[in-house]
């Protein structure tokens, strides 16, 4: 699906691919330290072959990624995605979103997250939940947009805890 942003630039909205591989470890190396920080939660140079086989091979029926992809001349750039990863036998899953630095407050973050809401809705899924920073403002923002609970997590309070019902009654 091809949408615009605010500022009017394009972008294709797909799902990930095998073949994206390579794209989203030069994606990964744009990332400033802070925006890598912030994703994974710690300080992080380079995905490591798991992460990376995890990112580009969601596993079919359970796991559901999307990725913003910008096309400059000849050359396509994955600028953002966003995932869910169910959990084995389970009505719930973990999400996760990225936006490359010099395309943040533009509404990205936003539209790959409804996508994947909506996968997860049609999925059946019942609840989703992510791991947010205390300290990362824009994502605590965005999620309270979207429906999300924010509390602390009860582990850490460095970090709460994002949660979504996704029950067709607690819809809008």
């Amino acid at each position: 699906m091809q949408v615009t942003l605010r500022d009017g630039r394009a972008l294709l909205l797909r799902e990930i691919g095998a073949q994206d591989a390579d794209e989203i470890v030069e994606a990964f190396e744009r990332l400033s330290a802070e925006s890598r920080y912030t994703r994974f939660m710690i300080p992080l140079r380079e995905l490591s072959p798991r992460m990376l086989a995890g990112a580009t091979h969601p596993v079919p029926g359970r796991d559901f990624a999307v990725v913003a992809v910008s096309f400059d001349g000849e050359d396509e750039d994955i600028v953002g995605g966003a995932r869910c990863v169910g959990a084995p036998g389970s009505d719930s899953c973990e999400f996760a979103v990225t936006v490359a630095d010099d395309w943040h407050g533009l509404g990205l973050a936003g539209r790959l997250m409804e996508i994947v809401i909506a996968n997860a809705r049609e999925r059946g899924l019942r609840c989703m939940e992510g791991y947010v920073l205390a300290v990362n403002t824009p994502m605590r923002r965005l999620a309270r947009r979207l429906g999300f609970s924010d509390r602390q997590c009860p582990d850490d309070a460095a970090l709460r805890l994002v949660s979504l019902s996704l029950a067709a009654g607690d819809q809008e």
